[in-house]
């Protein structure tokens, strides 16, 4: 199943939805993000996507919380990005300096890096839709990691859209601006 804008769910009209519809929702089993107000479910991950996002974030909270840099959060997390944009990146960088978004129920605003382990199912709406979901909130660095290909693109926001600074692979450094402390740490780390 692909990620699908979700008519069926009784709420207001498509593009219409905010964090208070949302919040609201009663427990169906189901994963719900809004952009742009409108409703999407998105499919269960598989074995391989968390096994992806539990080896990326371990690697990544290594280098932001031990270098005390911010927190680092996994997925299911609320972010609102917007009254009318609530998502749940996979991994969630919020460095010390932006701390205050970090509410007891979810984090208000942009985090500083958001990373999407992508998967056949998914990667048009992580590419499209959330993506520049993410550029109008203003996050300044983007992941797309892919694990079959073990990659990380990593997309770094300029006038308000997004550049790659390349596809990191196999024993090649991977690059962040937001993460400096990751500067000589294999690609390959991450997903080992």
């Amino acid at each position: 199943m692909a990620v699908t804008p979700a008519d069926w769910v009784a709420g207001p009209q498509q593009g219409h939805w905010t964090y208070n519809h949302y919040a609201a929702l009663p427990e169906d089993g189901q994963h719900y993000e809004i952009v742009e107000g409108v409703l999407y479910m998105t499919p269960a991950p598989s074995i391989i996507h968390q096994r992806a996002v539990q080896k990326l974030f371990k690697r990544l909270s290594s280098y932001v919380e031990d270098a005390d840099l911010g927190e680092v959060f996994i997925a299911p997390v609320d972010v609102e990005l917007a009254p009318n944009a609530v998502v749940q990146p996979d991994i969630i960088v919020v460095l010390k300096a932006n701390l205050e978004k970090i509410t007891p129920t979810r984090i208000i605003g942009s985090p500083d890096l958001v990373v999407e382990v992508s998967s056949p199912r998914t990667v048009g709406y992580d590419r499209r839709i959330k993506q520049d979901a993410y550029a109008r909130a203003s996050i300044q660095e983007y992941w797309i990691a892919d694990p079959a290909a073990q990659t990380v693109e990593v997309l770094q926001l300029e006038g308000g859209e997004y550049y790659s600074l390349g596809v990191f692979s196999g024993p090649m450094p991977l690059s962040s601006r937001i993460v400096p402390t990751i500067k000589e740490v294999q690609t390959e780390q991450f997903f080992a």
